[in-house]
């Protein structure tokens, strides 16, 4: 899928992003991990997220946050890149899309947990290793949008038993998929990941 550089903003930044269009009238959000640990959007899961929402007909936008490659702005400690994903909603919707999921991979995952009651009109969430033995998550209440958490077996940042208790306060009935043999960062397991997501998003279209 042809992406195309676009910027967008959130208040006084300018955010960078790249835009795939897609046929569905669907669009994906896809967030990536921790700026400070060299987190930007060409990720390799997130460009992994991003290839099951392109098969399924999204249109799909990956950006970098405050202050991370032409990004301008500086870290925001997660709550300035709340305000990131909200603009990047409205770029999304702004470009046609009538109905906007949200992915997010590791520190990506987290923003978009922390800001979930801002994010009202998002239709489905997918989480990819939210770190819960790295990063403090404080949400209350079920929030059935939540509707697939992925995480690998030997991943020690987001461990499948801190994770699987996250997702019994999020979802129960969400779909919990353990990546065999992958730790935080799925080299080599990309595909895993990718397949995960295009079979959820089979079911639920």
């Amino acid at each position: 899928m042809q992406e195309e550089r676009q910027y967008f903003m959130c208040g006084e930044y300018r955010l960078e992003g790249l835009l795939g269009q897609g046929s569905s009238g669907k669009g994906a959000i896809i967030t990536h991990p921790h700026p400070l640990y060299g987190g930007d959007m060409y990720n390799n899961i997130v460009n992994a997220i991003r290839w099951a929402y392109h098969r399924k007909g999204y249109t799909t936008l990956r950006f970098n946050f405050r202050g991370v490659g032409m990004s301008q702005g500086s870290y925001g400690e997660g709550v300035g890149e709340q305000e990131d994903i909200l603009a990047a909603i409205e770029f999304l919707r702004g470009s046609g899309c009538e109905e906007i999921d949200l992915a997010g991979y590791s520190f990506g995952a987290w923003v978009i947990a922390c800001g979930l009651e801002n994010y009202k009109d998002v239709k489905r969430i997918v989480m990819v290793s939210p770190p819960a033995a790295f990063l403090q998550f404080d949400m209350d209440g079920v929030d059935p949008r939540i509707g697939l958490v992925i995480t690998g077996s030997r991943d020690d940042i987001a461990p499948p038993s801190l994770v699987e208790k996250l997702v019994e306060n999020w979802n129960p009935q969400a779909q919990f998929k353990i990546v065999q043999g992958s730790d935080h960062f799925y080299w080599g397991n990309e595909h895993a990941v990718t397949e995960a997501i295009e079979e959820y998003l089979e079911k639920v279209i």
